[in-house]
């Protein structure tokens, strides 16, 4: 049985559309990811799905239940903020075991499950505090524990992790996953940053402009893109993208051969993932250094190759700019897209 079944979800205000036929299926216990970048839609996917927005178009299931129609609090749903949304004046214990006093749960049944929520949180010797005492991240693990401590059906996470730091964030991806795993609750994590969505999805849905660009796997995303909004959205460094034309069965520039030229048409986008080229003293292409840059475990380098830069990955050693060098990559790792729809063209 599916643990969420979304289908043709629409949503405008006003006159701006900004969700149009979005449909997802997420299995019992899986964690997707909703990847995409600022006013896309994602935050506003997550309010219909709760109940804080009504639809104009499409059904909601939670399992095998149609919810679309029922209020917030009988959806059995979970939604998690991206600012905490804490009592202050309460302390963690009291937090964590408001939405069991708010339904009135036993006295013994809320001390029981706060005890067990905290000890799995780590939050056992900070009950007692107020969240104005507790670390951004301990604010968080309260806050995701409120959220779990009534055992929903779905838990909704609208960038969580955001206000975080890079060490404390990546903690915390850590953090939600394995919480998440242990419960084997349906959940959508909702996110802009692409590393977040790399390391914590069992699968990642790619929203773009209120529409469904790709879902998959990361491996899927990364390696197969559908489109070339996902291809440039997905990866750091960026995609490289090139502007290339077919002529007599050769594709300019790089002056591989097209074997009758199958992707049918004569201008095409070329895309080559960073770490796919590599500078060798045996490479067939010439290109000259534009810049280089250290990122502490490898140099990224900006290559400039008949009018266009390269971007390219895991270089070991610096180089000096305006440095003459050689490149190679395997054609096995072009991927072609239309000019004009950005569509992946497939090689037959």
């Amino acid at each position: 049985m599916p643990g969420l079944v979304l289908k043709n979800i629409c949503k405008a205000f006003g006159s701006t559309l900004v969700l149009e036929n979005v449909s997802l299926e997420l299995d019992q216990g899986e964690l997707l990811v909703l990847l995409g970048p600022s006013g896309c839609g994602k935050s506003t996917l997550l309010r219909l799905i709760a109940g804080l927005e009504e639809l104009d178009q499409g059904e909601v299931y939670i399992g095998s239940r149609r919810v679309d129609h029922l209020r917030p609090k009988d959806r059995n749903v979970a939604l998690v903020f991206q600012n905490y949304s804490l009592y202050p004046h309460m302390s963690v214990e009291k937090n964590l075991a408001f939405p069991l006093v708010a339904s009135k749960e036993g006295r013994s049944r809320i001390q029981s499950r706060v005890k067990n929520i905290a000890a799995m949180l780590g939050l056992a010797d900070k009950l007692k505090s107020k969240p104005a005492q507790l670390s951004g991240g301990q604010r968080q693990r309260v806050a995701v524990g409120r959220a779990i401590i009534r055992e929903p059906s779905l838990f909704l996470l609208d960038e969580p992790l955001s206000n975080l730091d890079a060490d404390l964030r990546a903690r915390m991806r850590q953090e939600i996953v394995r919480i998440q795993k242990e419960l084997r609750t349906t959940t959508i994590h909702v996110t802009h940053d692409q590393a977040e969505a790399l390391t914590m999805g069992d699968r990642i849905a790619v929203l773009n402009e209120g529409k469904i660009a790709q879902v998959g796997t990361p491996q899927e995303l990364y390696h197969d893109p559908t489109n070339l909004f996902v291809a440039q959205f997905v990866g750091y460094p960026k995609i490289n993208v090139v502007e290339a034309r077919i002529e007599k069965n050769l594709l300019v520039p790089f002056g591989l051969a097209m074997k009758n030229n199958q992707l049918y048409q004569d201008r095409v986008l070329v895309g080559i993932r960073p770490e796919q080229i590599e500078i060798t003293p045996a490479g067939e292409y010439e290109a000259k250094v534009e810049s280089c840059e250290y990122l502490g475990n490898q140099y990224v380098v900006s290559l400039s190759f008949k009018e266009t830069i390269l971007t390219v990955s895991n270089c070991n050693a610096p180089l000096d700019t305006g440095t003459e060098v050689n490149f190679t990559f395997q054609e096995s790792h072009l991927l072609f897209f239309d000019l004009l729809s950005g569509q992946k063209l497939d090689r037959d």
